[in-house]
């Protein structure tokens, strides 16, 4: 007759079978912040920016997916360059993200992450799933960018009021002139100009 097996649990000892199907309480509430590090910032402080930070983060994440959504649905004449431009300003937004989350969770806070979360925040208003024209995708993208960035000078100037430095620096370095320098490259692709040939300032044409 075999020996009877025994679970790691009931003997204490070492075992190499994972354990599937886990489930536990949270250890920290989202809305909370714990874990005071020597950061010189009182709780009320890191409760307001994680607050805060998390309201910029959820818009930012949709920023970062309108992006992906264009980069995947665009077309037209300008599909080359519009499709590699989409591309370069989602990944500029991906390391925004990141920073903004462990922003939060360094102040003792606890970032938004999952898309049900993020769309229930988010300020920026949900686009249609089919495709839609170039200039209405601009549209789209440039009015996000204006909602996320008078909410980054807003929060700049609250945090450099209460003290929190870090947070100031890093909404003004990373996020405020990333998005300032996107908004530039997509206003361009806004403006109405001849592609082949002038207008004359007479109202006639040259001929060729």
């Amino acid at each position: 007759m075999g020996k009877k097996q025994t679970s790691a649990k009931t003997t204490g000892h070492i075992n190499a079978q994972p354990r599937f199907h886990q489930r536990a309480r949270e250890i920290q509430a989202y809305g909370t912040v714990n874990h005071a590090l020597p950061l010189e910032l009182e709780e009320p402080v890191r409760m307001e920016m994680t607050e805060q930070l998390n309201q910029l983060l959820a818009d930012t994440m949709t920023l970062r997916d309108l992006y992906k959504k264009s980069h995947w649905q665009v077309a037209g004449p300008t599909f080359y360059q519009l499709h590699l431009l989409f591309d370069k300003h989602y990944n500029e937004q991906v390391e925004l993200v990141d920073s903004l989350a462990e922003r939060i969770q360094l102040l003792g806070g606890v970032s938004v992450a999952m898309a049900g979360d993020v769309a229930e925040t988010t300020q920026i208003e949900r686009p249609p799933r089919g495709r839609e024209e170039v200039p209405v995708q601009l549209s789209r993208l440039l009015d996000a960018h204006q909602i996320i960035i008078g909410e980054t000078r807003k929060l700049a100037r609250r945090a450099s009021a209460i003290g929190d430095d870090g947070t100031n620096d890093l909404v003004v370095s990373d996020v405020l002139r990333t998005n300032e320098l996107q908004v530039w490259f997509l206003s361009e692709h806004l403006v109405y100009v001849p592609l082949v040939q002038a207008q004359d300032p007479s109202g006639t044409t040259s001929a060729a």
